[in-house]
């Protein structure tokens, strides 16, 4: 009886102070980022608060770090999450002699993609663009509400990631691969990229300007190119324009500073010769 009480008494639990610490260190995740292990440095520091309450012996805590040194790259908003669950994996490390810690990296590996491709396209394929969208357009109209309204569309739902994911992480801990079975994440995924392409079809037609005023005809309402235009299908030109460009950026062989320089000069020659007009 009195060797069980004692063996309680010695184990390891981490606390929500913790896993704040966690949260806390994971915003300069991409401050150390390199091109043999990528963000594996962030990602140890992230763990290091955890890895120091959990491990007494130098030698655990070493043992510790050097496994969160391996490769690792993901979506920045999303790796709190992966740090929530093996810190959660580290626990159970710390009091069973019997868990296998290599099943960590295990662990790490295996959600290192899946929440990569979930983190990429909300935040870098979808919130990004909605948040520019809203932002430049109030931006051009002289509103300071403008930058101010990207920071934070984009920077609130990526703190409460950060933030949630850490807890969620730590409570569902090596289950989440089963959780992530049902599909849920697919579906909400399906629907943020929906929305986000919505966006993105109103700035192409609201921020792509151009217009062709080469006459077709004589009078005092002159026929133009791009009235003809126009009478097909509103903002044609510019639907075409960006479905052209997006086109060659797919090329390997088109470098994007080449389309830059390009969109330049036939903006400026277009404007002088008349065959464009701002």
């Amino acid at each position: 009886m009195t060797s069980n009480i004692k063996e309680n008494t010695q184990e390891k639990k981490l606390t929500k102070k913790d896993l704040k610490g966690i949260f806390w260190r994971s915003m300069p995740m991409e401050a150390s980022f390199n091109y043999e292990r990528m963000m594996s440095m962030g990602f140890a520091y992230t763990m290091t608060g955890i890895i120091n309450k959990l491990y007494d012996k130098k030698e655990d805590k070493k043992q510790a770090i050097k496994r969160h040194l391996e490769f690792f790259n993901c979506t920045s908003a999303t790796s709190p999450f992966i740090a929530g669950v093996l810190a959660s994996m580290e626990e159970k490390n710390a009091n069973d002699p019997e868990f296998d810690p290599s099943s960590i990296n295990t662990m790490k590996t295996g959600l290192m993609g899946p929440l990569s491709g979930i983190g990429d396209s909300i935040f870098w394929g979808s919130l990004r663009i909605i948040a520019s969208g809203i932002g430049v357009s109030l931006a051009q109209k002289g509103s300071i509400l403008g930058p101010i309204l990207f920071i934070l569309i984009y920077n609130i739902p990526n703190l409460l990631v950060r933030y949630y994911g850490t807890m969620w992480g730590y409570k569902l801990g090596t289950t989440f691969v089963d959780k992530m079975a049902s599909g849920l994440m697919n579906s909400i995924t399906y629907a943020i990229n929906i929305l986000g392409n919505t966006v993105i079809g109103a700035m192409v037609a609201s921020m792509v300007v151009i217009n062709i005023p080469v006459q077709l005809s004589g009078g005092k309402n002159p026929e133009t190119i791009q009235s003809l235009l126009n009478s097909i299908m509103p903002d044609l030109m510019p639907l075409a324009i960006t479905f052209f460009i997006a086109w060659l950026l797919k090329k390997k062989h088109v470098k994007m500073m080449w389309i830059l320089l390009a969109i330049l000069a036939i903006s400026i020659l277009g404007t002088f010769c008349g065959f464009l007009k701002p």
